[in-house]
């Protein structure tokens, strides 16, 4: 990690867990806003105006924060908008690293080998754990967010002189609810997967698995004769929850020991998943290799680096 600026330790194998053996998540740390007029956004500070070709993205493949916002860039149509780069399929001893390989983008703007030299551009002083999304400012030379819940709202919203304004995910009726359930996806799903993965003790493990499952059983319900996640309607919600489960079978199911059921075996959560998949663009922002090979080079879970054959199948038939 950095360390005032520094590389310090391996990326890798850095604790983050606490007395108990529970997985920590670090809090994200740039949380500027980007707003259609440059006005100040939600936390209050000074915002970044929307404007098209100003700003990039940085994402990496097995990452579902990151992928969320891949997603928004996507489905609002904003790819001339907002650039692009795609880390390599690979956990190194420095984190997320940019290069040649398939389906990957190296970095446009400073040629950077690692996702860490972003963050001292933005900060020479910046203490913690380099992840993405990184969204970047090119006309000011720095990091605006690295969040991606904030991300996908100034996707929804703010560049829609330049996307496409008629897709809407945070619908005004339908806000309370949406921010309902995302907290209880985030705790039990989302960030549940990897309180399992990363527990160190068999109460954290068990304690996690459990709500991952509950999570999963809860969704299943809500599908049955219905769509989606909140009805009739598509909006942000199921986007949080697409890119779990999209990753669920191929590696948490197997390395992260969240192997209760899969979630080809849901007769609800099965064609929910696939039928997002086939929605126009979803299946551009999702590669499977790049998820497996990234997820098994994590060594702290599996230290071999062996990549399994399988599953075979993702989706039922």
């Amino acid at each position: 990690m950095l360390v005032d600026g520094k590389w310090e330790d391996d990326w890798q194998m850095k604790k983050r867990t606490d007395a108990q053996g529970r997985f920590v998540r670090q809090e994200s740390t740039f949380r500027h806003w980007i707003t259609p007029d440059g006005s100040a956004g939600p936390n209050g500070d000074r915002g970044f105006q929307a404007e098209p070709g100003r700003y990039h993205l940085y994402i990496a493949y097995n990452c579902p924060w990151a992928c969320r916002a891949l997603l928004y860039r996507k489905l609002k149509k904003l790819e001339d908008a907002i650039s692009l780069s795609i880390a390599i399929p690979e956990f190194t001893d420095q984190g997320y690293s940019f290069g040649e390989y398939p389906g990957s983008i190296p970095d446009p703007l400073f040629n950077i080998r690692y996702v860490h030299e972003l963050y001292t551009r933005a900060d020479p002083h910046f203490t913690g754990r380099p992840t993405v999304p990184v969204l970047w400012d090119k006309q000011r030379n720095t990091i605006v967010n690295n969040e991606s819940a904030d991300i996908i709202r100034m996707f929804n919203t703010a560049f829609d002189a330049y996307g496409d304004a008629s897709v809407d995910f945070y619908p005004v009726d339908l806000r309370t609810e949406i921010d309902a359930l995302n907290e209880r996806l985030y705790e039990g799903l989302n960030n549940g997967v990897y309180r399992t993965g990363f527990a160190v003790s068999q109460e954290a493990y068990e304690a996690a698995v459990t709500d991952v499952f509950t999570c999963l059983d809860e969704l299943e319900r809500r599908l049955e004769g219905q769509p989606y996640l909140l009805g009739e309607r598509l909006t942000e919600t199921d986007w949080r929850a697409f890119v779990t489960l999209i990753r669920f079978d191929i590696a948490y199911y197997g390395l992260f020991k969240c192997n209760l059921r899969r979630i080809i075996d849901y007769p609800n959560l099965s064609p929910y998943l696939k039928r997002l998949y086939d929605l126009p663009g979803v299946a551009e922002t999702v590669n499977f290799e790049h998820i497996k090979r990234t997820y098994y080079t994590i060594r702290k879970v599996n230290p071999s680096g062996i990549i399994p054959k399988g599953p075979e199948q993702v989706f039922a038939v």
